[in-house]
């Protein structure tokens, strides 16, 4: 699998032990403070990039719709992923500068 140029940093911090993957997981770190970044995968269902669009406002995280499920999931070496949360500021601003450079 070819992993897009705005996933590449996830493999890294997912090693580095900064990542929470899945719905619940993700849900939780951003409600307790901790997630910095959240992704969202395109092909989502509507219901839950709703939910991560209307929390990340009010919690203030930065939210990003990118790839496929199957990408995010591949990306951290997992199966399929509807979002995943970064837990670390730097891996997050090295994340959103390669999110605004995409043009995402």
């Amino acid at each position: 699998m070819n992993i897009s140029k705005e996933l590449s940093l996830l493999g890294l911090a997912a090693k580095a032990g900064r990542v929470v993957s899945g719905e619940f997981a993700t849900e939780k770190a951003v409600k307790a403070g901790k997630a910095r970044l959240v992704l969202v995968a395109g092909d989502a269902s509507d219901n839950s990039k709703k939910k991560f669009s209307d929390m990340c406002a009010y919690y203030k995280v930065p939210v990003y719709f990118v790839g496929t499920k199957e990408e995010l999931g591949g990306a951290i070496g997992k199966d399929y992923r509807a979002s995943l949360g970064v837990t670390d500021d730097n891996f997050a601003v090295a994340m959103k500068k390669k999110m605004e450079q995409m043009g995402k």
